[in-house]
């Protein structure tokens, strides 16, 4: 459909004054002291939540560790008692330093001293 009998004419707002609208600022106000307070609750929230996660990893690797020393220091028992035993370091003297048990005059007793 055409307008071909509307007259197109500019509109000029040159005296035209703007004001501010006291109750919007109020509104406008009132909606930021109430979002930033909730906004730092959840940034707040969010950040406990995090280092809870971040704390939970930490031990759960420091309980793994734990278990890995736990394990090495078991295995070590084992192994100490094993080279520290008496038949095998009698297999061993005879083995490899060639020593042997002393023969009857070879022991000397010492007297105990009052």
């Amino acid at each position: 459909m055409r307008r071909s009998y509307a007259v197109v004419r500019p509109v000029s707002n040159t005296y035209l004054i703007r004001e501010r609208d006291r109750r919007r600022r109020r509104e406008l106000l009132w909606v930021a002291s109430v979002l930033v307070p909730l906004g730092l609750c959840a940034l707040v929230y969010v950040w406990l939540q995090v280092e809870v996660l971040r704390v939970g990893y930490r031990i759960h690797d420091l309980e793994k560790l734990l278990e890995r020393r736990v394990g090495l220091e078991r295995q070590l028992g084992l192994e100490a008692a094993f080279l520290g035993s008496p038949r095998r370091i009698e297999q061993r003297a005879v083995a490899e330093l060639g020593m042997s048990a002393p023969a009857a005059e070879q022991l000397i007793f010492a007297e105990a001293t009052p």
